[in-house]
């Protein structure tokens, strides 16, 4: 099969008028923003990357260098704190035999940040704008503040993770309260670093990136993993002796990876070059280098998290409180009191394991070990940021300052964390990533069904809809993972062992299922099921035929009255 037939296949063919191609994409326009024209305003965008001209090449790489930058702000997502603390339980838990669930996760989640960048590429819009144009009033707001509490529910966990990192790099003399509210200045400082360029700002992420690396890899080559094991455990997908304990860790492995604020921000990040939208081959040839280096993004985060398992796979697995204890004991650590007398299974989160780390080979893994990890929640916290602003706007046409928007989400995300650092102990604030994970896990239908909602329709897309292929295989995916997911949150509920949160989280289903299923009907619709829709025409502005599914106004610079 050519190249040209491929392409056929996986995407709609685009329409034509007196035998010659048209496109549209140079009417869809991201709706006005109500902030006169002249008032300055700062965001990702206040500058766009040139595209390099006149290479006609298969492959270019200074058009990829070009294009290189937004791939890599999105997979800092699949390093965020609650990702390194599913990566070490998986080691701990299950050792090297889940790796291929995290390879499989993060292919799922290429595939989606996929159709994400496409979106953003094709319509000029984010993933939030074209929701604000699709949905009614009330669904709009819904949606909009289920997005918001993933991020919100995201940011708390890369506070507590920076706060972690900064009492192991102290030795405890800065606690967990004082660490807790020092990431509300490093955040504010870290963002101005944007008034000195899109592309200086793009390689410190980088930079960051590779702090992890280095550290997260100087453990790796530190503990020495079985590379025969790793292997196995990567490409076999068999967990041998697993029992419900490694069960859920592979649910939560799937959960922790694909996060659904990210999908908004890479739609959003996409928008930073300079791409002719009018021109079909200058918009495939973005697509094509978008998802290079989305690719090579997502590979290089796989590696730092299969370092990580890899770790306390091969120095911690099986191991029981007892010999962990009497290790921290012999190198004199004082942590000891975290490890009780018994035979039960060691059981780390990202406190402990730099604790552990520390007692079985030296003070400098620890350290390092923390260095790594407030890498990850520095890096983390400043993108999440850029997606509550990105999704505000879109969601709401609201633009705030980004201080104020910081401001916002992060005393949010701060207020609880704070009171538990303050009245709790280490414990009780690693436990809360427990129900944070559960939190976004609830959140994902909110990001994965309107994405391939819109990525499948016609006039949004014109010629690069989601073709029979892609419709196919993303409603698969988007189904799979969204049942790992609720299948982590009834294991989660359960756990709780409380007849009225029984019922209140009975009651939340209801509510939650309807809006699900609500989501679900449109995008049912949009993939081609138009017996769907019945009545004639649903409230979205859809018509019996899903080519004519888009507001006719898509190419207006004012918001639908609806």
């Amino acid at each position: 099969m050519t190249s040209e037939q491929d392409g056929d296949l996986l995407e709609e063919d685009s329409p034509q008028e007196n035998g010659i191609q048209t496109n549209q994409y140079s009417t869809i326009s991201p709706p006005a923003s109500p902030v006169a024209q002249d008032e300055p305003f700062s965001t990702y965008f206040e500058e766009k990357v040139p595209i390099p001209e006149g290479e006609n090449q298969v492959f270019s790489f200074r058009k990829l260098w070009a294009f290189t930058g937004p791939g890599f702000l999105m997979s800092i997502a699949y390093l965020d704190p609650g990702n390194i603390e599913s990566d070490l339980q998986s080691g701990a838990k299950a050792g090297f035999k889940l790796l291929w669930v995290l390879l499989g996760a993060t292919i799922i989640g290429l595939l989606l940040q996929r159709l994400a960048a496409r979106l953003g590429v094709v319509t000029g819009m984010h993933l939030a704008e074209v929701c604000n144009r699709q949905y009614p009033t009330v669904p709009r707001i819904i949606l909009w503040l289920m997005v918001e509490l993933a991020i919100i529910g995201s940011d708390m966990q890369e506070v507590i993770g920076c706060a972690i990192a900064l009492n192991l790099l102290s030795v405890g003399r800065i606690p967990l309260w004082a660490g807790v509210l020092i990431t509300i200045t490093d955040t504010f400082v870290f963002l101005f670093l944007d008034k000195y360029g899109l592309r200086k700002l793009e390689a410190f992420f980088g930079f960051l990136i590779a702090v992890m690396a280095i550290s997260f890899g100087y453990e790796y080559i530190l503990v020495k993993p079985d590379q025969g094991e790793l292997l196995k455990g990567m490409f076999v997908p068999y967990c041998e002796g697993c029992g419900p304990p490694q069960m859920e860790q592979a649910v939560g492995i799937v959960g922790a990876v694909i996060m659904p604020h990210n999908i908004y921000l890479h739609s959003a990040l996409v928008k930073s070059r300079e791409v002719d939208r009018t021109n079909k081959k200058d918009v495939k040839e973005a697509n094509k280098y978008f998802f290079i280096e989305s690719a090579a993004a997502l590979f290089v985060s796989f590696l730092i998290n299969v370092f990580v398992v890899a770790v306390f796979a091969e120095a911690f697995y099986n191991k029981t409180n007892m010999e962990v204890n009497a290790e921290c004991n012999a190198t004199g650590s004082p942590h000891t009191d975290l490890f009780p007398l018994n035979n039960k299974t060691l059981e780390v989160d990202i406190y402990k394991g730099g604790v552990v780390l520390g007692c079985f080979f030296g003070p400098a893994a620890l350290y390092i070990w923390a260095i790594g990890i407030l890498a990850a929640g520095q890096s983390s916290t400043m993108t999440g940021t850029y997606s509550g602003q990105f999704v505000m706007e879109g969601f709401l046409n609201l633009r705030w300052s980004r201080f104020a928007r910081v401001l916002l989400t992060r005393s949010i995300a701060i207020t609880p964390t704070l009171l538990v650092a303050i009245f709790q102990d280490v414990q009780h604030l690693t436990g809360m990533n427990d129900f944070l994970n559960v939190l976004q896990s609830m959140q994902l239908p909110f990001a994965l069904i309107p994405i391939l909602t819109f990525t499948s329709l016609t006039p949004i897309m014109n010629d690069f809809a989601n073709g029979l292929v892609w419709k196919i295989s993303g409603s698969i995916m988007i189904l799979v993972v969204c049942a790992i997911n609720m299948y982590f949150v009834i294991v989660y509920v359960t756990s709780l062992n409380s007849v009225l949160l029984y019922v209140l989280s009975a009651l939340l289903s209801i509510a939650y299922l309807c809006f699900v299923g609500y989501l679900a009907w449109h995008c049912l619709i949009a993939l081609g099921v138009s017996c769907l829709d019945f009545g004639g025409r649903v409230p979205m502005g859809l018509s019996r035929h899903t080519d004519i599914y888009l507001l006719n106004d898509m190419d207006t610079d004012t918001l639908v009255e609806r």
